[in-house]
């Protein structure tokens, strides 16, 4: 396996990271103007459990097989690493299997349990969805251990295809039938969208079964490890990656478990609350879902990268993506924090022009859940870093620790009817600041990295302060002359400009770490004839 830093291997998984955010915003736009902050509520309570699966194909589950293969792999032990694959399959089909049963004829229970009788139909719908998920998981998981993100990043915008073109249209189609039904056609989307990602890993598997054949025919003599210890360590692996990295989709069970209830308990309706928590979930926190979705992409790229270094003890390669990854996660957090601060209600209001009231009400949500991005994407890079290490139980104690703040200020802050929903964010954004210190301390522990604070802080964040100046002065001065949503798209785009211009100026990132990107070197050239490297 080739020496490199995990920089590719995140770029092609953020690039790819981004589109499925762009179709999932396509998908939601839409589908909350069509189904409301009540409808969404439905969708909702039953979304997040697909979430948390989702998190166990694309980051859990992948990131403990890609460790056990890429460590195979650098010893040279190809056909071992193979044997990680065809035992994790047979092991996650059984998991698929019971996941979807539990939640197809459980479902009556489920949501009588959260309080939410609406979402009946929902939660069965999500059911298929369970049950491929974990397949997924393998395939993505192998490739990523060969270093190999193209299969993950593919299979990812097929699903997320697939899952926005069925979802809309049966949303449409069960509208007239009533909220609930419209919320389920959009579920059962979500159901079908694994079911194509699994069908073209398994297409793209089989075009590099050749190549593949080889490397495993080549180290086939080489002594077998038992079944019972391989799978052993994956599950000793995968379970607690998949808690570590799972920082969203748990917060928003957290919510399920106690907002709606605790918002009925202080005097709301059922339909008064339902419709609070959709403006919550289903319409403020899916906007963080782009940091995320970049930071979970560094954490996934950054596990077999730290475990090849771990492997053959080289820490020199190790202290470089390490440093790398805290100044990355900056890079990326800084940003898109600042700008959701700023942007809050207006980014609302161009996301969902058909529902401006409930809409202009999340906009408070956004605001608390962006001041914690920071946070969370040095969380998730930290978490890829623990877990490259073999230290994912490190991860799972921070996010423990973060879960409790959580519960705790949710339980306290929703009870106050005030602050109602903006009382579960405020609990979101400081249990995003535990887990990040936490992983960060753990991290500067078991590595030893020192890390330029001047180069890794704070030249984002300068670069970000002055980026929310020009935001907030382009917003503010064309607002009543073209409109909200053109000076709120036009607001973006200057700062996203203004941002990359600050911190290649500030040298914040340089021009050799350009250059590992993906066309990189083209890219070099196009910014040194601009002057701005």
């Amino acid at each position: 396996m080739s020496k490199k830093t995990f920089l590719r291997g995140a770029a092609v998984l953020g690039i790819a990271g981004l589109l499925v955010q762009v179709m999932g915003a396509i998908f939601r736009i839409p589908l909350g103007n069509i189904i409301g902050d009540e409808g969404m509520g439905y969708y909702q309570t039953a979304y997040p459990i697909y979430v948390f699966l989702l998190v166990f194909s694309t980051n859990g589950a992948p990131a403990a097989i890609s460790k056990m293969t890429s460590e195979r792999i650098a010893l040279g032990k190809h056909s071992e690493a193979h044997r990680v694959f065809r035992l994790s399959f047979m092991l996650m089909l059984a998991l698929g299997l019971i996941a979807s049963s539990i939640f197809f004829f459980g479902a009556e229970f489920i949501v009588t349990v959260l309080k939410n009788p609406g979402a009946y139909y929902a939660m069965i719908t999500i059911a298929p969805a369970l049950f491929f998920v974990p397949i997924m998981a393998v395939f993505r998981g192998y490739f990523q251990g060969l270093q190999q993100m193209e299969p993950t990043a593919i299979s990812q915008l097929v699903e997320q295809a697939v899952r926005v073109a069925v979802g809309l249209t049966l949303a449409i189609v069960f509208v007239p039938m009533g909220i609930e039904y419209a919320a389920a056609g959009a579920t059962f989307g979500t159901s079908v969208g694994p079911i194509a990602g699994v069908l073209m890993l398994v297409i793209i598997y089989y075009k590099k079964q050749k190549e593949l054949h080889a490397d495993i025919t080549a180290s086939s003599k080489i002594k077998k490890e038992s079944a019972g210890r391989i799978i052993g360590t994956l599950a000793a692996i995968a379970i607690p990656i998949t808690i570590g990295v799972s920082i969203l989709p748990i917060m928003n069970i957290v919510d399920v478990t106690i907002v709606m209830r605790r918002l009925q308990d202080v005097g709301f309706s059922e339909s008064s609350a339902n419709a609070l928590y959709g403006q919550l979930t289903g319409m403020a926190g899916p906007v963080i879902n782009i940091p995320m979705a970049l930071a979970l992409s560094m954490a996934l790229s950054m596990v077999p990268a730290i475990a090849a270094a771990n492997s053959t003890r080289d820490t020199d390669f190790m202290d470089t993506n390490v440093r790398l990854g805290l100044r990355t996660s900056m890079i990326i957090g800084v940003p898109c924090s600042f700008g959701l601060m700023c942007l809050a209600e207006p980014i609302m209001l161009l996301i969902y022009p058909l529902q401006a009231a409930s809409a202009s009400s999340a906009a408070s949500s956004l605001f608390i859940l962006a001041a914690g991005v920071i946070f969370l994407t040095i969380a998730q890079t930290m978490a890829g870093i623990l877990q490259g290490l073999g230290k994912p139980y490190v991860t799972v104690a921070a996010l423990g620790a973060g879960i409790l703040v959580k519960a705790v200020l949710t339980y306290i802050l929703t009870g106050i009817p005030g602050l109602n929903v903006q009382g579960a964010a405020i609990g979101s954004s400081v249990a995003y600041a535990v887990i990040g210190l936490y992983n960060f301390i753990a991290v500067k522990k078991y590595t030893g990295t020192k890390f330029d604070i001047k180069l890794s802080i704070w030249k984002p964040l300068i670069s970000g302060i002055i980026m929310s100046v020009i935001v907030l002065t382009i917003y503010y001065l064309l607002r009543n002359i073209i409109g909200s949503s053109l000076s709120t798209a036009l607001a973006i785009a200057a700062g996203a400009a203004v941002y990359g211009a600050m911190l290649l100026k500030t040298k914040a990132i340089e021009p050799h770490e350009i250059e590992l990107l993906p066309k990189g070197k083209k890219l070099a050239r196009i910014l040194i004839k601009l002057r701005l490297i």
